[in-house]
């Protein structure tokens, strides 16, 4: 995702969230509440080993990264930075080399 697109879609979703005046009730623990609760509901639709329906996985996906999305905002954290650090971070925890073609969870470096 572009910045221009970042910043497009973020300028969205605070406009719908300011419009029906939502910041007050959007503090970083209902937010981080909500994450949770929407990625529950993603899971769901995996629970019984039912094929997946992609257009509710889709809407499930799209609810956990807006409010995931508002959760940065509400705290001051650019999400693609933060992603980009993880990235950084997660390259040297998980070096392929060492972690090629496996989970990485026994050969991660700490």
């Amino acid at each position: 995702m572009t910045m221009t697109k970042h910043t497009e879609i973020m300028d969205k979703i605070l406009a719908f969230r300011d419009a029906r005046d939502w910041k007050k009730f959007h503090t970083p623990e209902n937010l981080a509440k909500s994450v949770s609760i929407e990625a529950g509901e993603l899971l769901e639709n995996f629970q019984w080993g039912d094929p997946a329906d992609y257009a509710k996985l889709e809407d499930e996906l799209a609810d956990v990264l807006i409010y995931s999305f508002l959760f940065a905002e509400s705290i001051g954290v650019d999400p693609l930075e933060a992603m980009r650090k993880k990235i950084e971070i997660n390259e040297k925890r998980f070096p392929v080399d060492t972690v090629k073609g496996t989970s990485g969870k026994h050969t991660r470096v700490e």
